[in-house]
């Protein structure tokens, strides 16, 4: 106890001033190694020269023994909180403010590390390289806290909220608090929401990011902040009191309902279900030979929990029936969001999809247990399960069933594959069918490409993603550490650690992503890794070796094996 009550006291380091910045001890929200090892040489350059030597020992001492010494804090708490409060009370009336745009600014140990939650500014800096969780913790630089403590939850504790308490170096702003900056201007885009610093910007207007691939591996449901943001057009201002959605072409003319039609005329149902851009993975694509679109990584697919009405009991309350089936075979979706001529973005899906009673469409008014934000299609979205992302149309408005595909550019134009001898001289978009169900699919989210890892670590552990379209489920990911020439399989996962796997899905209805994870001991010769991963669905699809056989000009249906090159650092000390 005295050893905890030592360390207890280590952690505070006095009076708070801005010109002393303090770190606390499990303030950061964690996901992976952002740092290359390029950095590490100043990494280790940085801590020398900031951190006093008994900092080191803190750190094994919090890496080792977190528990206990959390165990610790929490016992100490109290003999602490009213010296707590009285100076976090004399703080805050002196603090400066601080707008969402200057921290955004402090993202790396250059700049400083400052990171908000509840309104509050906090200066992490000298903590990163005390983290027990490694430099995950610079994930969650110049933006917020609780987006990373809603994934790792170990920090949403009492002990650490106080200690948290002590590092504050500013307000933010209450404009940013509120998120209520009214900017007029002629730009569309002006009113889109704001996104979280740690997702990689591939286009911003309209806005298209995705997150890490670090973080999709750490949970299996994605925090709605890190899904991945797939727009087209700006994102509309809907007001959900006079949102009206529109259904057409059916025997009893246009059904008219409301946000709150949709929550209390119909059942309520839940499908856990990932969305995959057709794009997911064309940086690969791109690698061989230029195409046209959006630079993806492998980011472009989320996994969420999805809650609304089924498209299948609207449509049956608009009059469908048998005999609609006898001359309709699409139901098409148009969004509230326009271009400047006014055109909607628009899709389309199978009827026969539309109404299944397992086909599980949704009229999704909810995403993780809270209602849908609004780069997601607040206020309601179709979440069609096992379709490319493109036809999961967002802030919907129109439903029409027809005997005719949408018209939309999105659906006659766009998002079909092609032959990879077919180029813009000689593509008919007429004779390829658009994408709705994707192939197989999977990806190492860790380590990196160009990783490395230390041969005194004897192992590395590989983790990925593995998903396929149209309700098929992954059976297998087979893992090679060396291009394929020799597998193992990988064990699969279908929720986060310590939580109980969801129950295997019917057959047709494997909707959700797998995680998978792999622990292999480095081969004793080796210098680099080339790690490859491979998914085989219940169908027996399997992922293609290479991309040349299936690479198109639009660089979409990119799912060839996953390669990953990582190096293997030599003990320094060994002779």
């Amino acid at each position: 106890m005295l050893l905890l009550r030592r360390c207890h006291s280590l952690t505070r380091f006095g009076p708070l001033t801005t010109q002393r910045r303090q770190v606390a001890p499990a303030v950061a929200s964690c996901a992976v190694r952002l740092w290359s090892s390029s950095s590490s040489d100043d990494q280790r350059s940085y801590q020398h020269t900031h951190s006093p030597s008994w900092r080191y020992g803190l750190a094994g001492l919090l890496a080792g023994t977190g528990v206990v010494l959390a165990y610790g804090l929490h016992q100490h708490k109290a003999e602490q909180a009213d010296t707590v409060r009285v100076q976090t009370i004399e703080r805050t009336s002196s603090l400066p403010i601080f707008s969402q745009e200057e921290v955004t600014k402090h993202r790396s140990l250059q700049d400083g590390v400052w990171v908000t939650y509840k309104g509050g500014v906090y200066d992490i800096t000298e903590f990163v390289a005390m983290h027990p969780g490694g430099d995950k913790i610079l994930l969650a630089a110049g933006g917020a806290l609780e987006p990373f403590w809603a994934l790792y939850a170990v920090h949403n504790q009492e002990h650490v909220l106080e200690i948290l308490s002590e590092y504050k170096v500013g307000e933010l702003s209450a404009e940013d608090v509120k998120k209520q900056q009214a900017v007029k201007s002629s730009d569309p885009y002006s009113s889109d929401p704001e996104r979280h610093p740690v997702l990689h910007i591939n286009n911003l207007k309209p806005f298209n990011a995705e997150p890490p691939p670090e973080i999709l591996s750490d949970s299996y449901i994605t925090p709605s902040a890190f899904f991945f943001k797939r727009n087209h057009l700006p994102v509309p201002k809907v007001d959900p009191a006079s949102y009206q959605l529109h259904v057409e072409g059916l025997p009893g003319g246009v059904l008219t309902l409301s946000l709150e039609d949709l929550k209390t005329k119909f059942s309520k149902h839940t499908v856990t279900a990932t969305l995959q851009c057709a794009g997911n993975r064309r940086s690969e694509m791109n690698k061989v030979k230029q195409v046209k679109g959006l630079n993806w990584g492998i980011a472009a697919i989320s996994n969420a929990t999805w809650s609304g009405a089924k498209l299948r009991d609207v449509l049956l309350a608009a009059g469908y029936g048998p005999d609609v089936a006898q001359w309709a075979c699409h139901v098409q979706f148009e969004g509230l969001d326009k271009d400047v001529t006014g055109t909607t973005y628009g899709a389309s899906i199978p009827l026969k999809k539309a109404v299944s009673e397992e086909g599980d469409v949704l009229l999704a008014y909810e995403m993780n247990g809270e209602e849908l934000p609004a780069d997601h299609g607040f206020p309601v979205r179709v979440v069609v399960p096992g379709t490319v992302g493109a036809r999961n149309v967002k802030w919907l408005g129109k439903i029409i069933v027809s005997a005719e595909e949408s018209s939309s550019h999105w659906q006659q134009n766009d998002y079909k594959g092609f032959s990879p001898g077919t180029d813009w001289d000689t593509v008919d978009f007429k004779s390829a069918p658009a994408i709705q169900e994707l192939p197989i699919q999977s990806a190492v989210t860790t380590p990196a490409d160009g990783a490395v890892v230390d041969r005194s670590a004897e192992e590395v552990t590989v983790k990925g993603y593995a998903w396929s379209g149209g309700g098929r489920e992954v059976v297998r990911v087979d893992v090679s550490l060396d291009g394929g020439k020799t597998w193992q399989v990988a064990q699969l996962r279908t929720s986060d650690k310590g939580q109980a796997p969801e129950p295997s899905p019917p057959p047709g209805q494997a909707w959700a992503w797998k995680l998978w994870e792999v622990t292999a001991p480095l081969p004793a010769e080796a210098q680099e890794l080339e790690i490859v991963c491979k998914a085989v669905d219940n169908s027996y699809n399997m992922q293609p070796d290479t991309v040349p056989p299936i690479w198109n000009l639009r660089g979409v249906l990119s799912n060839a094996w996953h390669r990953v090159k990582v190096k293997i650092r030599e003990d320094e000390n060994e002779e």
